[in-house]
Formats: C-alpha cells, sequence, structure tokens
C-alpha cells in the first residue's frame, strides 16, 4: 500500500515537471524577436574576403554595421567572396 502511494507521487511529481517544462518551450517560441541593436554596436554577420594580390582570405563575424566596407590588405581592398553559410 505505502509503494503505491509514493509511485503515484512520483508520478504525480513528474507529470508536474513535464507539464511545466512543455509550457515554458511552447512561451519561448512565441516571444517576439529582440529589436535590432542602436548604430553603433557590433552586429553579427558572415562575409568573406580575399586579396586580389597574394590570395590571403578573410572571414568577417562581427561588424558595426550589417554591410561593412571591404577590409584593407597589401594596400588594396580586398574583394567579396560570398557569405557563409
Amino acid at each position: 500500500m505505502f509503494g503505491t502511494i509514493v509511485w503515484v507521487l512520483i508520478g504525480l511529481l513528474l507529470l508536474v515537471v513535464i507539464w511545466r517544462t512543455g509550457i515554458g518551450m511552447l512561451r519561448s517560441m512565441t516571444s517576439p524577436l529582440p529589436a535590432p541593436p542602436p548604430a553603433g554596436e557590433m552586429r553579427r554577420i558572415n562575409v568573406r574576403y580575399r586579396c586580389g594580390v597574394c590570395g590571403v582570405e578573410l572571414r568577417m563575424v562581427m561588424a558595426p554595421d550589417q554591410d561593412p566596407p571591404p577590409p584593407r590588405h597589401c594596400l588594396e581592398d580586398m574583394d567579396f567572396v560570398a557569405p557563409v553559410e
């Protein structure tokens, strides 16, 4: 008799934990996206550049704006290769 009560209580506790976890996951999926950062803050980007003189490649992952100017290497602007997927 005592063992049955313990198993029922464990089952109810698991039910509450699984229920709250599921509701929390559903709420996190329905929350709106955050606003974009203000101008001047670093943003995540994924772009690759290649030096036309020596062939050095560079991957840029953070920049102050979404479309940054190309960096310079060998005293020349680097060529845009492609966004990194």
